[in-house]
């Protein structure tokens, strides 16, 4: 998920240089959207998803 939040970031930026004002702007949205909901899923990852120790 953070692959495509960076490949949107490129296509933004990339947009923004050649003057694609409106796609450039949908890209970063995109983007920050994509990052957000990885940040979520990442820290839910750190809290539940250790599951149980290994016995000794």
């Amino acid at each position: 998920m953070l692959r495509y939040a960076l490949i949107f970031l490129i296509i933004s930026l990339i947009a923004a240089a050649l003057g694609f004002w409106g796609v450039a702007g949908l890209a970063s949205e995109i983007a920050r959207v994509l990052f957000f909901v990885f940040l979520v899923l990442f820290v839910i990852t750190l809290f539940f998803g250790r599951g149980r120790p290994p016995a000794a």
